[in-house]
């Protein structure tokens, strides 16, 4: 079910157009903190795109707080042109899309969530960006790609895991949380496969909940 002024575009991407779906910012507890946000998707070559139920769950949690959110097709999905780039041109497609959408909305600060490939774009983006003030990772697969940036991330990190996650080691989700400085928040979800199938309202709800505490400081 599409979100409520919900809006498709084609913007300029490093590769070529790069397809963007966004919710301008509604009524929240949020709207007026100067925020955006934008969520990217599962890998490419595995059926991922910005449509997957993860990544719309993600997108609504924003929109439920009164932030502008942007979802989008990394390069070779869907409308985005070009092709895979194993993490690396992904990383400039977030850029582009997080230039346009902050640029689109006036926004001071950026929120970015990832869903498991999509965590591993938005760890590499964030150190990069001043403007980024809060990432989310679901299910992120920590053994595969380099998560813990050197300096370590720059601002404040929810994990969101399912111990009943089939593709990614719940247990070493959880260790490399602990040993992150400063801590994240962490929403564990016992029942929660990797694509929280059955899972996804209470994702959102508890997502809602650690975004007002973790974003009124920031």
């Amino acid at each position: 079910m599409a979100v409520v002024n919900e809006q498709p575009i084609l913007i300029p991407g490093p590769g070529g157009v790069i397809e963007v779906v966004y919710s301008l910012a509604g009524q929240g507890v949020l709207s007026d903190g100067g925020y955006c946000a934008v969520v990217c998707h599962p890998h490419p070559l595995h059926g991922g795109t910005m449509d997957n139920k993860v990544v719309t769950t993600l997108f609504r949690a924003y929109r439920e707080l009164g932030i502008p959110v942007a979802r989008f097709n990394f390069r070779g999905v869907g409308g985005s042109a070009g092709a895979h780039d194993n993490g690396v041109g992904e990383v400039e497609d977030l850029r582009a899309a997080v230039g346009w959408f902050a640029g689109l909305t006036g926004s001071r600060k950026v929120l970015l969530a990832g869903f498991s490939f999509g965590t591993g774009v938005v760890s590499n983006y964030c150190v990069q960006d001043a403007r980024v003030a809060h990432a989310v990772l679901v299910a992120p697969p920590v053994g595969r790609y380099n998560f813990a940036p050197v300096s370590g991330y720059p601002c404040p990190l929810c994990v969101v895991m399912g111990d009943q996650d089939e593709l990614v080691e719940a247990s070493g989700v959880y260790a490399w949380a602990e040993s992150l400085e400063p801590p994240p928040a962490v929403i564990r979800i016992p029942e929660a496969t990797h694509f929280f199938h059955g899972q996804l309202v209470r994702l959102r709800t508890e997502l809602v909940e650690v975004l007002r505490r973790q974003l009124v400081n920031v």
